[in-house]
């Protein structure tokens, strides 16, 4: 069955939530498109436990309207070419995300060991870390609670 929007917003949702089913979808693939597999296999890997709805926004947002919407969604970041943390969020200025945005956010591969990546966050005391693509591209966040308990299901 095909989708026909009837507004420009509906296409623009459809759009959306198609994009997050296949990033989801390739988060738990190689770098061959396959899934791991063995004592290794996809359920160790970073990209099997992010969170694709991560907010995003453009560099022409205004910081004040991007804060409103993130209020609205329960994140408390965004990301666009670089990142909009809590510091900048909480204090709402009205400036633009370009000018507020933290530039060059250290990520991982979807690929990643999650037992290295637990180890990495806990060692830097972080809450969570974008995972990308080879190319940059924003696939989601990899919270440490979430890869935490993820690891201890894995080890139990």
């Amino acid at each position: 069955m095909r989708f026909e929007p009837t507004s420009r917003v509906a296409a623009r949702e459809h759009r959306v939530r198609a994009g997050l089913r296949l990033r989801r979808r390739q988060s738990r693939l190689g770098s061959t498109g396959l899934p791991f597999e063995g004592a290794n296999g996809s359920e160790t890997r970073a990209g099997t436990h992010l969170r694709a709805d991560v907010p995003t926004c453009g560099l022409d947002d205004r910081l004040q309207t991007v804060c409103e919407q993130l209020e609205k969604s329960g994140w408390d970041t965004c990301f666009v070419v670089g990142r909009l943390g809590r510091r900048v969020i909480r204090a709402k200025e009205n400036v633009s995300a370009e000018e507020a945005m933290t530039l060059g956010p250290s990520t991982i591969r979807p690929s990643a060991r999650l037992a290295d990546v637990v180890e990495r966050m806990r060692r830097q005391s972080l809450t969570y870390l974008p995972v990308t693509t080879s190319e940059g591209r924003l696939m989601g966040l990899l919270m440490r609670g979430d890869a935490e308990r993820a690891l201890e299901r894995l080890s139990s």
